[in-house]
């Protein structure tokens, strides 16, 4: 069985979705989970269904000061960071001609600064605690080329090169960094623009639940994966198998 007992962990993007599922998970091994998102009111919902283990900070990725914030509630809340999950993410689809050239760069700021500032936020009371997890939610759209995808997949494949680097800087400070890249999931953020869609082209054959990324979450945060860094993790039904 995995346990989080005693540790803290903050996830970004967690007012709903697979962010909302991975905190949950997480309290449910017996972490301590700083729920952020730029939503308030579904950020503080979850944050109180943890009870005393939930606490709520209002957050924008892309911003470092905003980051600054969000470490020093954790410290002062539950006395340390053990693990960060970057799961906050922007998703916007266009033909690469018709892509904007703002929409990229929003997408750039949330899917790929974001993490960047988080690492950097995290990473020296990681090192004080001696050592801990970083876990960044990347995408299958990170891993191939997916029609229409040509912003969202460059923030998502550039999130695995800092997830590799990173996890060799970090390395000697016991550090861990690893990404995880999940499929189809039945999400607020993408059910609307797949509502009837035929599932049969997948092996498994359906839309991947919140709460299997969440299981996969808990472990990179757990102990249980403390000879795990610089790795990628499918979550896919077996799509990028083919």
């Amino acid at each position: 069985m995995i346990t989080l007992d005693g540790k803290v962990v903050v996830i970004t993007g967690a007012g709903r979705g697979q962010g909302a599922a991975e905190a949950l998970l997480c309290a449910e091994a017996g972490a301590r989970v700083v729920v952020t998102d730029v939503r308030e009111e579904e950020g503080r919902t979850v944050a109180a269904g943890l009870g005393g283990q939930g606490l709520f900070v209002r957050h924008d990725v892309a911003d470092a000061a905003s980051w600054a914030g969000v470490v020093k509630a954790a410290v002062e809340a539950f006395g340390t960071v053990s693990a960060l999950v970057n799961n906050a993410a922007l998703w916007r689809t266009a033909h690469v001609e018709r892509q904007t050239a703002e929409d990229f760069e929003a997408l750039l700021r949330v899917n790929l600064l974001g993490p960047f500032h988080g690492i950097q936020a995290v990473a020296p009371v990681l090192r004080e605690a001696g050592g801990g997890s970083i876990v960044n939610i990347s995408s299958t759209a990170g891993l191939v080329g997916i029609p229409g995808h040509a912003a969202y997949g460059s923030t998502k494949f550039a999130l695995r090169g800092l997830t590799r680097s990173a996890a060799l800087d970090l390395a000697r400070d016991r550090i861990r960094v690893n990404s995880v890249h999940p499929g189809a999931i039945d999400t607020p953020m993408v059910a609307a623009s797949v509502a009837g869609r035929d599932w049969s082209h997948v092996p498994l054959g359906r839309m991947g639940r919140p709460e299997e990324v969440g299981e996969l979450v808990r472990f990179l945060c757990s102990d249980a994966s403390s000879y795990l860094t610089g790795a990628e993790f499918t979550v896919d039904g077996g799509m990028t198998a083919r």
